[in-house]
């Protein structure tokens, strides 16, 4: 089988399977719903007149159409963009250990979130949620743009120039962060905590519409930019001499990177690994052409969030646990063993 037949195969796949954990997210939780009941709530939201035989059928639908629903979408969103993050920071670095975090969105977006909770007395009440959603996805295009104006100079970017750039503003946002923790009183020190642990807690369907808008626009546009992704692996020169504007790549590719990770973090906090293991895995399987690589990524991602979520609501059901905690269990190890096969690769 060709390498386009098999990757095709692959992202129909994935396709199949998304639908079918949507549905299994919208059904498990602390109050299980009967799949039959999720497909007639649906159905008669998308105008179709269902009835179903469930005594609590009233109180199911309500529970799918104003929690559940709004919650597994906007974790399939998220999933996706994290992880089409992750996939063009891995083809702008030529780095399959590169990370969306690299170029500073995530630890902007912290510092800027808890600014906001720091002076949560400030807002308007009620709107305390949303300016500190506004704070984090500001506090990660400041960052993105800081590195970005570091790693430039006349003679273009380089990317050399980013990755240092990105650990030193990491390195100073850890240190805000650690001022403000402790500055904040313990009411406001346990909801930055919290935040940082990522959730899905506060999903609306205006930030689903929000994120969808974002991720939607985002995957008409990367087409046009998988042959430069692919022309960037072979490096700065070649791309070059093959008729790529490298400098305006790299400089749309970041902004890309900043607004997805950046209103993913605003919407749910910050939550790991997911831009580094989707995207190396699905190159594992499909190699690294661009083309088919990040439909496939925007697909296992949205897959994996979906999962992950489902997970942190189910295992200490009622309660539920942060979803930034089960994706770094989930890619903590699978980031030691691409370390460990990276070792085995330069020693062999």
């Amino acid at each position: 089988m060709k390498r386009s037949q098999k990757a095709l195969s692959v992202i129909a796949v994935l396709a199949v399977w998304l639908p079918i954990c949507l549905l299994l997210g919208i059904a498990n939780g602390a109050v299980p719903i009967g799949l039959a009941d999720v497909v007639t709530a649906i159905f008669n939201n998308l105008g179709f007149s269902l009835t179903s035989t469930s005594d609590d059928f009233s109180q199911n639908q309500l529970i799918i159409e104003s929690i559940r629903t709004p919650r597994v979408l906007l974790a399939s969103l998220i999933g996706a963009a994290l992880a089409i993050s992750g996939a063009l920071m891995q083809g702008l670095f030529r780095n399959p250990l590169a990370d969306p975090a690299i170029i500073g969105v995530s630890s902007g977006a912290a510092v800027g979130a808890a600014l906001a909770i720091l002076f949560e007395s400030v807002w308007p009440a009620g709107y305390a949620h949303w300016a500190t959603t506004i704070a984090a996805f500001l506090g990660g295009l400041a960052a993105t743009w800081l590195v970005f104006k570091i790693g430039t100079s006349p003679y273009g970017t380089s990317v050399a120039t980013m990755l240092l750039a990105g650990i030193a503003i990491n390195a100073f946002a850890m240190a805000g962060i650690g001022l403000i923790n402790y500055m904040a009183d313990d009411n406001q020190l346990r909801s930055i905590i919290f935040w940082q642990m990522g959730s899905l807690g506060a999903a609306s369907w205006l930030n689903v519409g929000t994120m969808a808008l974002v991720v939607v626009a985002v995957a008409l546009v990367l087409p046009r930019y998988a042959n430069t992704l692919n022309a960037l692996l072979l490096g700065d020169s070649e791309a070059r001499h093959l008729g790529i504007n490298v400098d305006k790549a790299k400089k749309w590719l970041i902004i890309v990177t900043a607004v997805l990770v950046g209103v993913a973090v605003a919407f749910a906090g910050m939550i790991g690994f997911v831009g580094l293991v989707v995207p190396h895995l699905v190159r594992l399987v499909i190699g690294p052409d661009h083309r088919f690589l990040l439909p496939a990524t925007a697909l296992l991602g949205a897959i994996l969030m979906v999962l992950a979520d489902l997970c942190a609501r189910m295992v200490i059901s009622p309660a539920e646990l942060p979803i930034g905690i089960v994706t770094a269990l989930i890619g903590a190890p699978f980031f030691m063993f691409l370390l460990l096969q990276k070792r085995q690769t330069i020693s062999g």
